[in-house]
């Protein structure tokens, strides 16, 4: 199959509007053919000053050529604003169609597809990848169709006058067009694929940068344990330099040879002088002397829009690898969940094919039963969450919801059973009401009151300028990680789902802030399925059972009575945790 052209695939976005580009260049190629004409009126010029000096009185037709060269000087810049209006209009909607169908596709991605992603890449491909298409349309391409009209206009004046100036001229531009391609072939291609992955390294590295600094405040981390950030930094600045000089060279001499065109005049005209100076031949210096310039700007218009294309082109590809991201099949034949139990059955994941993050796994967890994944990091604990939440499908096994395979279950039923508080949960900017809102957005602000309420968040609301409607990150309004928990407690307790998955959801919080959310944990917990995902064992130890996970499988399960007589892996960790904290009471205390 043939593939498309990248113009092929932008007027696709475009729809009807592609009409409004294929004008656009056409009245691109008019104004650049009447940007010459006003040349032709100062060869007259020049042609009638020459033959009447040093006697002007009998001139009449100066005026005439003058205001004629103005008058076509205006033609050309009014054809060329209607071909920018015309680019600008299609150019808008490509990029907003393009966007539009980005973010379609992305909601109904899976939701750990979406954060393998990362929050900043993805934004820097819907926003700046269709931005780069925008310039590309609204001015790259009626600019290229004028580019390519105005050499052939050129060619045919330079010809016209003086056959042998026009040659002398056109030699810088041979060079000059030589370099050019070393500069904008495959290699520069990939070099801009190589330039755009290290921004998007960046933002995507920023973006993680500033949501750990909750860390670095909790903790008392510095800045300098942000070396992923960092590293990304320095690694742009290499390549970066790297980059420029390796074009230093090429674009000196690229640069020397399209203004070196006077140079090939001047020596053309001493050669062609050699027998005595004619009106005509002076007459036709002077006219390519005020127009070569004209090819050294349309030369660096068209080396930009070189560039410009490698840049569409990646951006393109990277838009693309977004929409071909494989979304989550729906069932056809959809099932209700019978109740709120949650069932594994051979479960295995793995990330990229080699080791499974989870293997073998099978566990039963009753409606109404608090559960509690443990264990040493790595041991696939949010993986196992994620399966359950449908954020990846399984790659073998099962897993149920209420005696329903969860891919049998229609994918707004399944988020409605359950609820999510993460250890990083975030918020928008916007306010506290609509944060919490955005649970059922059809919901009273009683109803939210009464959850915020639940959520121990009365403390939150009364410190805050407005109360609710206090906009959170405006004028200085901002929220402790452990507050913004308890937001998002109130969140969860506002949708009520009968199934609540808590992923490390006290990681961050003071002790202030977690004597509240553990409150708040326990009001929400009634009556529904709760999953815990901690490190702190102290906060699962009245869980009904207990799963230790280890290298991606059950190490051992059971309550915490149970597990402690077992004397295994939980024991162990038990008695570490124990040690840890008697030694932070007892360095305390000295």
């Amino acid at each position: 199959m043939k593939k498309q052209s990248d113009l092929s695939r932008l007027m696709q976005y475009a729809g009807g509007h592609r009409y409004l580009t294929y004008s656009s260049w056409i009245l691109s190629v008019l104004s650049a053919l009447s940007a010459l004409v006003p040349f032709i009126y100062i060869w007259r010029i020049i042609k009638e000053v020459l033959e009447a000096a040093p006697d002007f009185s009998s001139e009449h037709d100066l005026t005439y050529y003058g205001w004629m060269a103005v008058l076509f000087a205006v033609l050309s810049v009014l054809i060329y604003i209607s071909a920018l209006m015309c680019s600008h209009l299609s150019a808008f909607r490509v990029a907003a169609n393009m966007r539009r169908d980005c973010m379609r596709h992305i909601v109904k991605l899976p939701l750990g597809t979406a954060e393998s992603f990362g929050s900043g890449k993805l934004r820097k491909i819907v926003m700046d990848s269709s931005a780069a298409t925008e310039t590309y349309l609204a001015h790259r391409l009626p600019d290229k169709a004028g580019a390519i009209a105005t050499p052939v206009g050129l060619l045919a004046l330079l010809f016209i006058f003086d056959w042998r100036l026009g040659i002398l001229s056109l030699i810088p531009v041979a060079l000059g067009f030589l370099i050019m391609t070393k500069m904008t072939g495959a290699r520069m291609e990939q070099k801009m694929k190589e330039y755009q992955d290290s921004l998007a390294d960046m933002s995507n590295e920023a973006v993680e940068y500033v949501r750990g600094i909750p860390v670095v405040k909790t903790f008392g981390q510095t800045v300098f344990s942000f070396k992923r950030f960092k590293s990304s930094i320095d690694r742009y600045e290499k390549w970066v330099i790297a980059y420029t000089k390796d074009l230093r060279m090429p674009m000196m001499v690229y640069t020397t040879a399209i203004n070196a065109v006077f140079t090939f005049l001047i020596a053309g005209g001493i050669v062609l002088t050699r027998s005595g100076v004619t009106n005509e031949l002076l007459l036709n210096l002077l006219f390519y002397v005020i127009i070569t310039p004209v090819i050294s700007t349309t030369l660096t218009k068209i080396m930009f829009m070189s560039e410009d294309s490698m840049i569409v082109s990646d951006a393109i590809k990277r838009i693309d690898s977004v929409l071909e991201a494989v979304q989550l099949p729906e069932t056809e034949k959809a099932r209700d969940p019978q109740d709120n139990s949650v069932v594994l059955e051979n479960v295995s994941y793995s990330y990229d094919g080699a080791k499974d993050a989870l293997h073998n796994i099978s566990l039963k967890i009753e409606p109404g039963q608090t559960a509690a994944f443990v264990g040493p990091s790595g041991g696939g604990k949010t993986t196992l969450a994620n399966l359950i939440s449908r954020f990846f499908d399984t790659q073998s096994g099962s897993v149920c919801i209420g005696g329903v395979d969860i891919k049998e279950i229609k994918k707004e039923a399944l988020m409605n059973m359950v609820s999510f508080v993460f250890q990083d949960s975030r918020l928008i900017k916007t306010s506290v009401l609509e944060n919490v809102r955005m649970a059922k957005p059809g919901a009273s602000r009683q109803e939210v009151m009464q959850a915020l309420k639940a959520a121990q968040c009365e403390d939150i609301i009364r410190k805050l300028p407005d109360g609710i409607d206090t906009v959170i990150g405006a004028k200085g309004v901002y929220l402790s990680g452990g507050e913004q928990q308890r937001i998002a407690i109130a969140r969860a307790m506002l949708k009520n789902a009968p199934i609540l998955i808590l992923d490390e959801a006290t990681a961050f919080a003071d002790p202030d802030n977690e004597v509240l959310v553990q409150k708040a944990f326990t009001k929400m917990a009634e009556n529904k399925t709760v999953i815990m995902i901690a490190h702190r064992l102290t906060t699962v130890q009245n869980a009904d059972r207990i799963y230790v996970l280890k290298d991606g499988q059950i190490e051992e399960s059971g309550n915490h009575d149970e597990l402690l007589k077992n004397g295994g892996l939980y024991s162990r960790m038990w008695n570490d945790y124990q040690t840890s904290v008697d030694w932070k009471v007892g360095a305390a205390n000295a």
